[in-house]
């Protein structure tokens, strides 16, 4: 039995956006909101205070990378990096669940899995 979460999508391309709003509506979640900036997405981490967060990795004002880094500072968010270079997110982040760029909906219902486990076990708070 999955659990419905409260995602947090952080993407600086709204048509992106939209369509991974669209597929995590349709893996049965709620979308609390879409940040567009690193500094919209600390403050909406805040405010809605998300179950999972899908981080495009670069955004156009910021990183998404950053945005992890300092949500972390006072909670830890179950979250997955989608990017189009997964080395460059590897390299910062060791450990990190990514999702590289173009995916599929099994894909994506993979990482939230995988990050959903993680999360459970206690790590990744740190990384």
């Amino acid at each position: 039995m999955e659990k419905l979460l409260r995602v947090l999508i952080v993407e600086d391309e709204a048509v992106i956006g939209l369509l991974l709003k669209e597929t995590i509506q349709g893996l049965g979640h709620t979308v609390c909101g879409i940040a567009y900036t690193e500094a919209d997405a600390v403050a909406q981490a805040d405010s809605f205070q998300p179950d999972l967060m899908i981080v495009d990795a670069g955004l156009r004002l910021g990183s998404g990378v950053s945005a992890i880094e300092t949500i972390e500072q006072k909670q830890h968010v179950p979250h997955i990096f989608v990017t189009g270079n997964a080395r460059k997110v590897q390299a910062l982040r060791p450990g990190a669940i990514i999702l590289e760029k173009p995916f599929f909906t099994p894909d994506l219902a993979a990482a939230i899995e995988r990050a959903l486990a993680v999360a459970a076990r206690g790590i990744g708070a740190t990384q």
